[in-house]
C-alpha cells in the first residue's frame, strides 16, 4: 500500500448513519477512542465498507472490466490521455503511474482497511444477540473477499491485509502469490455463507445474504478453475455445486422482463443476489453511469441533466454479437441517435442500460448489480459442460437465458430460436461466451471471462487488429494483469515488485 493510502485510510473513516441502509450516507467522522463500544456502534460501523464500495464501483472498474475487453471503447478522450488509451488499446503501452491503475489499488485496499477495522473491534463489543454479532462479521468477510477477488484477478500477487496495521507493520508486507489470496477469499465466503441470512427486512434492504455468498462463491470457484490457477475439474465441480444452491433457492428467479432487471424502481429485485446500493438527491450518494456512458457531445437526446462522458461506447464487435431482434440489445444499447436541434443521424454508440435521469450532474439512482441469477445460470451450464457431464441440463439453463430474451419487451417467439444439442463440447462452450457477452454486457464480466477461459489473445488480437491496426505478434500474455502502480512500489520497494512486462 502507499504511504498516502495507509496514513489517509488509517486516520480517517466515515459511517453511514440514516434509519435505511440503502440510503448509506456518511454523514460524520467518528473518534475511534469512543466509539466502538456498542452493537449500534458495530452495525454503523459495518456500513461503513459498505459505504466504500461506491467509490470502487462508480467509474474505473468499467475500465477494467468492460473497456479492457473487446465489449466497449471510449468514444472521447480528454486531450491525449494515455491513462486511458493505454487501457483500451494494447498497442499503447500501459504506465504504472497510470492514475486509473493507482484508484483501483487504493479504493480498494480502502475499502479492505474498513472491513478489518469491523473484525478487529466487534469481539470485545458485547452484542443482545450472539447471531447478529456473527452477521455482522460476515458481512464485512463478504465485502472483504468480493474485494480481494477484484484486486487478484487485476494484479495476479497482491499484499494480504487481514487486520489494521500500523504503518510501520505495512512496510513488511509483501506481494501474497495468488493462490493463497484466492483460498484467503474461500475462507472468507464460507464464514459469510454459514453467517449471513437470507433475507432482511424492508429498511435494510442491499444488506448482503447467504445467497450473496453463494454466488460470489460459485463465482471464485469458476475462477480458480481457470486461469491463472487452473485447478481444472473438482473446481468446476465446487461451482456447479454453488450454484445449483443458488439455483434451488425459491427467492430467486430470472425476472419475467429484461428491462426490470435495470429499472431504477425495481432495484434489489427477484433477479439480484448482491447490489452496489445508490441513492440520488444531492447527498453524494448517486450513480454517474447514464452520465458518463453517454456520448460526449450530444445534447439532450440521451441524458436530460448533467454532463456526458462518452468513457464506455460499446465497440461494433459488441453490437455485431446480438443476433436480428434481440431485445436486450435495444435495452442495453444505441447504435445512435438523432440530434437535437438537427434532426440529423449521429452514428455513435452508447449504453442504455443505466438510465435515469440524474438529479444534478452526475448523481442517478441506478445500483451496481454485482451478482444476478442469469449471471448463475450460465456458469452452471458452463461447469457442467466443462466436466463433460450432464450436456441436456446445461442446456436447459442455458436456453432459459435466450426465453427469457424474447419474452422480453419489444421481443417475439420467431425470434432467438433455442438452442439446438451441440457436436461438441467446444462449440457448446463457444455458445455460452457468446450468451454471457449479450446477457451481461456492460456490467463488467467480459474481460474476466476471457482471462479465466483463455480466450483473451484469439479474442484481443482480433477486435484490437480490426479497431486499431495491432499486430497480433505483438501480444504478450504480460498483458493479461496491470501493472503494480508506481506509488505502490516507490514507497516499498524492498517488497513489492512489478509484474512482468511493466
Amino acid at each position: 500500500m502507499t504511504r498516502f493510502t495507509i496514513l489517509a485510510v488509517l486516520l480517517t473513516i466515515s459511517f453511514a448513519c440514516n434509519k435505511e441502509f440503502i440510503d448509506l450516507q456518511p454523514i460524520s467522522e467518528m473518534n475511534a477512542g469512543i466509539f466502538y463500544k456498542t452493537q449500534q456502534d458495530m452495525n454503523q460501523a459495518v456500513m461503513s465498507p459498505y459505504t466504500s464500495l461506491r467509490a470502487m464501483y462508480n467509474q474505473v472498474f468499467i475500465y477494467m472490466g468492460e473497456v479492457r475487453s473487446d465489449n466497449t471503447t471510449f468514444s472521447w478522450v480528454p486531450g491525449n490521455s494515455k491513462d486511458m488509451t493505454s487501457i483500451d488499446n494494447f498497442g499503447d503501452v500501459m504506465l504504472s503511474d497510470n492514475g486509473f491503475v493507482l484508484s483501483v489499488w487504493n479504493n480498494s485496499y480502502n475499502t479492505i482497511l474498513r472491513t478489518n477495522i469491523v473484525l478487529d473491534k466487534i469481539d470485545a463489543v458485547s452484542f443482545t444477540d450472539p447471531k447478529l454479532k456473527e452477521q455482522y462479521k460476515a458481512e464485512a468477510r463478504f465485502i472483504r473477499a468480493l474485494t480481494y477477488f477484484w484486486l487478484v484477478r487485476v494484479y495476479g500477487d497482491i499484499p494480504k491485509v487481514d487486520k489494521q496495521l500500523s504503518v510501520s507493520e505495512s512496510y513488511t508486507l509483501g506481494r501474497t502469490p495468488a493462490p493463497e489470496i484466492y483460498d484467503f477469499i474461500v475462507d472468507d465466503l464460507k464464514f459469510a455463507e454459514a453467517n449471513l441470512p437470507a433475507s432482511y427486512a424492508a429498511v435494510d434492504k442491499g444488506r448482503v445474504t447467504v445467497g450473496g455468498a453463494k454466488g460470489l462463491l460459485a463465482k471464485v470457484y469458476m475462477t480458480m478453475a481457470g486461469y491463472p490457477l487452473k485447478k481444472g475439474a473438482s473446481y468446476y465441480a465446487l461451482a456447479e455445486a454453488k450454484a445449483l444452491e443458488v439455483i434451488n433457492n425459491p427467492q430467486y428467479s430470472l425476472a419475467a422482463d429484461y428491462k426490470t432487471v435495470f429499472d431504477v424502481t425495481k432495484k434489489n429485485g427477484q433477479e439480484s443476489l448482491f447490489e452496489v446500493q445508490y441513492k440520488k438527491g444531492g447527498t453524494n450518494t448517486g450513480s454517474p453511469w447514464n452520465n458518463d456512458f453517454a456520448p460526449r457531445f450530444s445534447n439532450k437526446e440521451i441524458v436530460l441533466v448533467g454532463d456526458k462522458g462518452g468513457f464506455n461506447a460499446p465497440t461494433p464487435s459488441m453490437s455485431g454479437a446480438y443476433e436480428v431482434g434481440d431485445p436486450r440489445k435495444t435495452i442495453s444499447m444505441g447504435d445512435g441517435y438523432i440530434s437535437a436541434p438537427g434532426g440529423s443521424a449521429v452514428n455513435e454508440k452508447y449504453v442504455k442500460k443505466y438510465y435515469d435521469v440524474s438529479f444534478a450532474g452526475s448523481d442517478n439512482d441506478n445500483n451496481w448489480i454485482e451478482l444476478r441469477l442469469a449471471d448463475i445460470y450460465l456458469l452452471y451450464a458452463e461447469s457442467l459442460v466443462r466436466q463433460g457431464k450432464q450436456q441436456a441440463t446445461a442446456l436447459t439453463y442455458l436456453n432459459k437465458i435466450r426465453q427469457r430474451a424474447r419474452n422480453s419487451t419489444g421481443g417475439s417467439a420467431s425470434i432467438l430460436p433455442d438452442y439446438a444439442p451441440f457436436g461438441s463440447d467446444a462449440d457448446f462452450l463457444l455458445a455460452i461466451e457468446k450468451e454471457r457477452r449479450v446477457e451481461l454486457a456492460f456490467e463488467n464480466h467480459r474481460w474476466f471471462d476471457l482471462v479465466r477461459t483463455e480466450r483473451a489473445k484469439a479474442v484481443m488480437t482480433k477486435e484490437q487488429q480490426e479497431q486499431t491496426g495491432f499486430n497480433p505478434t505483438a501480444w504478450s500474455d504480460n498483458m493479461l494483469l496491470f501493472p503494480i502502480p508506481l506509488q505502490v512500489i516507490q514507497s516499498n520497494p524492498g517488497k513489492i515488485k512489478q509484474n512482468s512486462g511493466y
